[in-house]
């Protein structure tokens, strides 16, 4: 969210912090500041505003709060400190269809406006956080949405039609084929016509039942204020998060308005925008206010959440007292009553987060600063159970990554399998696995490429995993852990050179497991139910001595391919390996990865050596032109020695 300093300063007061510190400051307690930037006498920061708080904080008042909060302030301007008292009106009237759908809406009417040019500290205001100024009521709905998080939509009354000295609105489920004309994006009164598909919430003409908007995503062509415009009303209303959602994602009109709506600010907060609102336009429109209608059939009390002193500090690792918790808790805003053990907090209303104990014990260590937490070691204690699952677990790791095996972990969800998830986090994760058997098998398939690369002649993987079945017969979902094994040799997929190599993996799993166990084999992959195989094993007694760090150094890999040449060259007898691998090495330049022995023998007096080289680019694919450039330079070095290249 892009925020305005000289607005912060204007709820904080001079006390305000310098947007230097606010940058550090808020950054270790609330939320990142990725830009800031002077935009004429103003400075604007970037703000990365977390989900769990856009409820209140997509706003100019609630960053505002949150950086009282933290630097132990409080606001001297707050728009939300009192809530406002505005006369009511029968000249609007409002049916909602589905309270859940529209849980409330307010309108407000105001009389002998002016639209025109607004005024320089508006435009500058909306010009540091990226707006373009349309006019002084479009400006003044979008200046109150970025001060309170409230969104906001203004109607030419005068285009409205009356039914008994009525405006009537309505806010109902669209109907399949129904056509609503939207204003284009900017503000201008340009149509759009968006036909829906009737899961949509509209905001409609109720004398006519003629959509006029799309609830919570945007305002309609309908009545729509233009420089002719003396009467307006104002709608301020708070619509359900999943359907602004689900049609702002479908439409593709995810603007600033929908973005808070989806985020379910407070139901409270559109009589507050509509107090400010109506000051704002009396001040730069001129006009008078005639009233207000507000439907909320059903006001959501706050809850009253315990939160108790030893349970705080016990989870932040703190000892505070509980003078400083109510203290760091009234900053937030919330009432806060003493009780013996601790004390009861009721949040400010625009917190829509702190609904219990944790919520609050979250909020209590942010706001004193995380960095405060001193780290404590734990008193050593005696482990009495062991877990076979882990104790075998571990024995059967140590032994198979000693003869060249490598521990994989997959995924859990596949394209295709035989349990289906009700909701699919993605297409290809539309199922639970059932076995780990096409998983490692996929492991296999994307590794055996990289085998020169490596340095070996084969993929070894295993993985002890948990796999999920469906017993149809008593309809009833289980799981247990499988333990599976893969080899694969060739580029080409399995050959029964792979079981073979299986074979050495299959016995040293017995040595631990037991002889009488049994694989499933196919196509060089062995699969065991570990969770069975546990059942037959002793119980442990203690796990193995921890065998301490290895002292290695990180290097990125390359994500370009690689490309493998081989040579072989006849010499003398006496030349060594190393010494013919030091030339080709010499000779082969920084694209060379790796460098093989995999075959030699004599005949006749001489020696052959059979190499592999590697190369590979850390930052580009390598074409055959440049490694066979590098192969001539060391076919050349191979000569002068009168090494001969068969």
């Amino acid at each position: 969210m892009l925020v305005s300093y000289n607005w912060l300063k204007e709820y904080i007061g001079e006390n305000c912090p310098t947007p230097e510190e606010i940058e550090e400051l808020l950054t270790k307690r609330a939320f990142e500041v990725e830009e800031m930037e002077t935009v004429g006498d103003d400075t604007m920061l970037d703000i990365d505003v977390l989900p769990n708080r856009s409820s209140d904080c997509l706003s100019h008042r609630g960053i505002a709060k949150e950086i009282a909060a933290i630097f132990g302030l409080e606001l001297e301007k707050d728009p939300l400190a009192k809530k406002p008292e505005l006369a009511e009106t029968d000249l609007i009237s409002v049916n909602i269809e589905d309270e859940h759908d529209c849980p409330r809406f307010t309108a407000t009417l105001v009389k002998g406006i002016e639209v025109k040019e607004s005024p320089q500290w508006l435009k500058d205001r909306l010009a540091t956080i990226g707006q373009r100024s349309i006019n002084n009521i479009v400006d003044a709905t979008n200046y109150v949405m970025y001060a309170t998080g409230q969104p906001l939509h203004a109607y030419d009354a005068s285009k409205f039609p009356q039914v008994d000295n009525q405006w009537q609105f309505g806010v109902r489920k669209a109907k399949e084929g129904e056509v609503v004309s939207l204003l284009s994006e900017g503000g201008k009164d340009e149509e759009r016509d968006v036909i829906l598909e009737g899961t949509e919430l509209l905001i409609v003409d109720e004398s006519s039942n003629t959509p006029i908007g799309l609830a919570g995503v945007k305002g309609g062509r309908f009545a729509g204020v233009d420089e002719n415009s003396t009467d307006i009303i104002i709608e301020a209303a708070h619509f359900d998060a999943g359907l602004t959602r689900q049609t702002a994602r479908r439409l593709g009109i995810v603007i600033d308005a929908s973005k808070r709506f989806e985020n379910e600010p407070s139901r409270e907060l559109p009589l507050y925008a509509q107090y400010e609102i109506i000051t704002l336009i009396k001040e730069i429109a001129g006009g008078e206010f005639k009233g207000l209608v507000d439907i909320y059939p059903a006001p959501i009390k706050l809850p009253e959440v315990l939160v108790r002193t030893e349970k705080v500090n016990g989870l932040l690792g703190l000892s505070l007292s509980k003078e400083k918790m109510i203290e760091l808790v009234k900053l937030l805003g919330a009432e806060v009553s003493e009780t013996n053990d601790g004390f009861k907090a009721i949040s400010p209303f625009e917190r829509t987060d702190l609904n219990i104990e944790e919520d609050y014990i979250e909020e209590i260590g942010r706001i004193y600063g995380i960095e405060h937490v001193q780290p404590v070691v734990p008193e050593a204690t005696e482990v009495t159970e062991f877990s076979k699952r882990q104790y075998y677990g571990d024995e059967l790791r140590k032994a198979l990554l000693a003869i060249g095996f490598n521990e994989v972990i997959t995924s859990s969800f596949r394209k295709k399998d035989k349990l289906r998830l009700a909701n699919a986090l993605a297409s290809d994760k539309a199922y639970m696995r059932s076995s780990l058997r096409k998983n490692i098998d996929t492991v296999l398939d994307n590794n055996i490429s990289h085998v020169d690369l490596i340095g070996a002649d084969d993929v070894r993987v295993f993985e002890i995993g948990t796999v999920f079945v469906y017993d149809k017969e008593n309809k009833a979902i289980s799981e247990y852990t499988s333990f599976t094994m893969g080899v694969r040799t060739k580029h080409s997929g399995y050959t029964p050179k792979d079981d073979a190599k299986l074979e050495e993996g299959i016995a040293v799993a017995k040595s631990i497991l037991g002889e009488t166990v049994e694989f499933e084999i196919e196509k060089g992959i062995a699969e065991l139910n570990f969770t069975e195989a546990l059942i037959k094993l002793p119980e442990p007694t203690g796990y193995a001595n921890y065998a301490g760090s290895v002292d290695v150094t990180y290097k990125p890999f390359s994500q370009f391919p690689a490309m493998s040449r081989d040579i072989a060259m006849w010499m003398d007898e006496n030349v060594t390996a190393e010494e013919v691998e030091k030339v080709l090495n010499d000779n082969a330049g920084e694209l060379r990865v790796r460098t093989t022995l995999f075959d030699e023998f004599s005949k006749d007096g001489r020696k052959s050596y059979a190499f592999r080289l590697v190369f590979q680019s850390p930052e580009k694919t390598l074409t055959d032109e440049e490694v066979n450039n590098i192969m001539e330079k060391i076919n050349a070095a191979v000569a002068a020695l009168k090494w001969e290249v068969r």
